[in-house]
């Protein structure tokens, strides 16, 4: 009896790497059971056709910790759970200063919705060019996906430009349901923007304006997104309420006047004020605190029966 357990376990394992291999090789789209024990993929097109491999891991966040930027996240949540209802939802664009909270708000709305089915499938900026074969493999899934680009920005006529334009809106090809393409950028019309853009820019003899082509074109992919959300840089309160909301989940004293001083001196040095900076800096005031605590020894070297100086 225990030599057929053994066996038909080794037999399963084989049967998993073999379902593996088939996946990588034929691009073919993970099992139900892979759909229904992971909540985050990445598209890998490095070897074979490309496949969704489940991050096992996730990093979790939670959208309470995002302060400062209420307005996008409230209007990024809603347009998620429309999508998560079934109903008419648009694809975002989440743009600004970094370390505001971009690429936290869509690992948050991972760890709010992942009960309710929500997916989120990360799909590099290099991966691009593979969005059809990513978009096929998430036809016909009962579960909700968020196509999830971080920190997107192209060159002029680098590759992957045009099927996100397409993807987005312009192909033939319906989109799935259930799919939302979200992504993060610096940029708030994703390529570089010159002085020279401007020059075929005219006004016709009835004072319309007309843009170039040039223009135009950096235009068209970032107007795609139908919600299209800034998140910008903190005043100083705002950045302080941060550093002591990470403060007291840390269990340290929030109200420290040392805190303060020290969070301002650490944020002029970033030349930053943000989420990130915010969170870094308690990372590091926490640590020393623990660190010294640690090194520092709990009683005089006379009461462990050390020599008297």
């Amino acid at each position: 009896m225990t030599r057929s357990t053994g066996l038909f376990s080794r037999l399963g394992r084989v049967l998993t790497l073999v379902e593996d291999l088939l996946e990588e090789r034929t691009g073919q789209a993970p099992s139900e059971e892979t759909f229904d024990r992971h909540r985050a993929f990445r598209f890998d097109a490095r070897r074979g056709p490309g496949r969704l491999v489940p991050i096992a891991h996730p990093e979790p966040f939670d959208l309470g910790d995002l302060h400062g930027v209420d307005r996008p996240l409230e209007r990024l949540v809603r347009n998620t759970e429309q999508l998560l209802a079934g109903l008419p939802c648009n694809h975002v664009l989440l743009y600004g200063e970094r370390g505001t909270g971009k690429s936290s708000a869509v690992k948050g709305l991972l760890s709010r919705y992942a009960d309710r089915g929500l997916r989120v499938v990360e799909v590099r900026r290099d991966d691009l060019e593979h969005l059809p074969e990513v978009l096929r493999c998430l036809r016909g899934r009962p579960e909700r996906f968020l196509l999830f680009c971080d920190d997107l920005s192209f060159s002029e006529g680098e590759v992957g430009y045009r099927e996100l334009k397409a993807a987005l809106e312009g192909t033939l090809e319906a989109r799935p349901r259930g799919v939302c393409i979200v992504a993060t950028s610096n940029r708030r019309h994703l390529l570089p923007e010159r002085r020279s853009d401007n020059r075929d820019v005219r006004l016709d003899e009835d004072g319309e304006l007309h843009l170039g082509e040039a223009l135009e074109e950096k235009l068209a992919l970032s107007d795609r997104f139908g919600l299209v959300l800034g998140f910008f840089g903190f005043d100083q309160p705002t950045y302080l309420r941060i550093v002591r909301h990470y403060a007291a989940c840390a269990g340290v004293d929030a109200q420290d006047p040392e805190l303060r001083a020290e969070a301002l001196r650490w944020a002029l040095d970033r030349s930053s004020r943000s989420g990130r900076t915010a969170r870094q800096f308690v990372d590091d005031w926490v640590g020393q605190k623990r660190l010294a605590g640690a090194e520092a020894p709990s009683d005089p070297p006379q009461a462990r029966g050390g020599p008297a100086t």
